[in-house]
């Protein structure tokens, strides 16, 4: 039905309904004798009445409301349509007549109005909602949580367009008291115990989590029950994300990875960290990569004096300039594409901008590509971050924070070695600078180039076989811009020469999480995907480490970062050493990674055998 089609008939129906509430307030005042003195004021009043109220209906917009999804606001503006409608009416009908309309006769006009007008509206509403209910197949929805949130989404869920071919049929609450009591009119089932048997026994499509204020932990628990019913799963963000008192519906969203590891927010020292980055210059080296971008996006709000953005690749320095200058125009913002390989080049660019805090996030990571190039790695890991160091410590930079990784504790991989020199190298010169020199490490972050997380997201979406190199390989993953944060609330802490240590949690099995990502996608592991296993790759672990057994860690300031004291290096030693490393650059990988030895002595090249299944001896492309 057309809209002018649709508001022809509420008009004519709202005519009727005026001449009829007047006729029957004067049947009932006068007994249904109405005196002939009477009645051409009835007709005079009924038509006053008509065009008022047409006038008031037009002034409230009244005839633009979509009564299917009405709510008090709608009722709340009929009701003043109607009530100044009929003073309005009131008034002429004295002016034209002399005579005043009795006042149990506006009264009772007024509430029979309201009443037949009102009741007209949730008639036709009742209509929409049952032919829709006849003509469509109905989506079961399960919400958890029966607070504020979970009553806003059952109202949604009723008057919403979006949700017009879905059917609530309860909610869950760990709440013992709400247990069997009823909200927006719909049961609560019992606790998260029973989210199976209810999804089975009310044959549940969808499940909505709205519980945005609770602890990542319990989400992640009750996640993990969810996905185990094969129903989609929703949830609500955290409670800072909802506008308050609103919920959009556009703020329900699909589960991801990362509400799986169950990790709570970051606190972060905010003046602390103001102390050393707003008002300075800052500049920060693989600008364009994941972990370099995301560390630009949050320096940027702390509105530094100027922010430099390092990188060699021009497309993604591009891409994260025009981020910044969007969100942060207030900021500085200067882009310098280098080479932190080329030492004249970094000489040049420290002496230009003169960066007072380096955050130095340029590296190759790739374990398996470096594996292959050792001496790649070495040239950029190793060589790029001391001339960056060497930059910083000449020009008088107060500040100079690496981005390390857990690969480098005692590693068996070249990528791992190459960043236990480079914080070998920025202890060293920490010794004799007076710029703090400190590294920060921390494990896998989800959803960075390159990483598990992608790889296995692209295996799902083409059919699988989703590939695992091993069934007990663990790992450490959080955020990028959970590790971001911490970053930068580590380098707050500095005072030279330090090693950090962000908690990370719980190590995640891979096989796990390539079992939830393809529940995640409404899939059934082994069933619907199937899941092979290709065998650790040169310099691979099972698991990874945070610290040496040299090392000795103490806490912080901060619940979730630990710094390691690791033993004094002598400068002139690592020197000697650096240059032996240095003359052997592009030799055969064999000598490479013997020189290395020299330098790390826990580095130990071995992986664990495993057997690779048949179809996979040929492609080693797994994660």
């Amino acid at each position: 039905m057309s809209v002018r089609r649709r508001n022809f008939i509420i008009l004519v129906v709202d005519f009727l309904i005026i001449w009829a509430s007047i006729v029957i307030a004067y049947l009932f005042r006068f007994n249904a004798d109405i005196p002939p003195g009477y009645v051409s004021q009835l007709f005079v009043f009924a038509a006053a009445s008509t065009l008022a109220v047409s006038l008031t209906f037009a002034y409230f917009d009244m005839y633009r409301r979509m009564w299917q999804y009405a709510s008090i606001g709608e009722i709340i503006g009929l009701v003043k349509a109607v009530i100044t409608g009929i003073v309005l009416a009131y008034l002429w009908t004295y002016l034209i007549t002399g005579n005043r309309v009795p006042l149990s006769i506006t009264t009772r006009t007024l509430e029979t109005m309201l009443l037949f007008m009102g009741g007209s509206r949730f008639i036709w509403r009742l209509i929409r909602v049952n032919r829709s209910a006849k003509n469509e197949m109905k989506t079961n929805i399960l919400v958890v949580g029966a607070g504020d949130c979970g009553a806003l989404i059952a109202k949604e869920i009723m008057t919403n367009r979006s949700f017009t071919q879905s059917k609530l049929v309860g909610f869950i609450d760990d709440d013992p008291y709400k247990r069997y009591m009823q909200v927006m009119g719909y049961p609560v089932f019992g606790s998260r115990g029973d989210i199976v048997d209810v999804v089975k026994m009310h044959h549940v499509h969808d499940i909505v989590i709205a519980m945005p204020s609770s602890k990542r932990a319990e989400i992640s628990d009750l996640i993990n029950i969810c996905m185990t019913t094969g129903a989609k799963v929703k949830i609500i963000p955290a409670i800072d994300d909802i506008i308050t008192g609103k919920l959009a519906i556009q703020t329900l969203r699909n589960v991801e990875v990362e509400d799986l590891l169950g990790r709570e927010p970051v606190n972060i020292d905010l003046n602390g960290v103001m102390d050393y980055v707003t008002g300075k210059i800052v500049l920060v080296t693989g600008a364009g990569g994941s972990i370099g971008s995301e560390l630009s996006r949050q320096i940027a709000s702390f509105s530094p004096s100027k922010l430099l953005l390092l990188g060699h690749g021009e497309n993604s320095i591009y891409t994260i300039e025009m981020e910044l200058r969007t969100r942060f125009a207030q900021v500085a913002i200067e882009t310098v594409i280098a080479d932190i390989q080329d030492r004249e080049r970094m000489d040049q660019v420290f002496g230009q901008f003169k960066p007072q805090v380096v955050f130095h996030a340029a590296a190759h990571k790739h374990v398996p590509l470096m594996e292959r190039n050792p001496s790649e790695a070495i040239k950029n890991n190793v060589f790029g971050t001391r001339n960056v160091a060497d930059a910083a410590d000449k020009h008088g930079a107060s500040r100079f924070v690496m981005i390390s990784s857990d690969k480098a504790v005692n590693p068996t991989s070249i990528m791992g070695a190459t960043k236990r020199i480079a914080e070998m190298y920025i202890q060293s010169i920490n010794n004799t600078s007076r710029t703090q020199f400190v590294a920060v490490r921390f494990g896998n972050v989800l959803g960075s180039r390159g990483s598990v997380i992608p790889r296995f997201k692209e295996q799902i979406e083409a059919g699988g076989p989703v590939t695992v190199t091993h069934p007990e390989m663990v790992r450490y993953f959080m955020t990028i811009p959970e590790a971001v944060q911490l970053v930068i609330q580590a380098g707050a802490f500095a005072r030279g020469g330090e090693i950090f240590i962000l908690d990370m949690g719980k190590p995640v099995r891979i096989l796990d999480l390539a079992k939830d990502l393809i529940r995640l996608s409404g899939l059934e592991p082994d069933v619907d995907i199937p899941i092979r296993f290709s065998g650790l790759r040169e310099g691979e672990k099972l698991y990874e480490e945070l610290l040496t057994e040299a090392e000795a860690t103490t806490a912080t300031q901060h619940e979730r970062i630990f710094v390691g004291k690791a033993q004094s290096l002598d400068r002139q030693e690592l020197e000697l050493k650096l240059l032996h490393l240095k003359n052997i650059i592009g030799s055969e990988p064999q000598v490479v990674k013997a020189a290395i030895e020299q330098l790390v002595p826990f580095f130990i090249q071995e992986h664990v055998a495993f057997t690779l299944e048949p179809e996979l001896q040929h492609d080693r492309r797994a994660i």
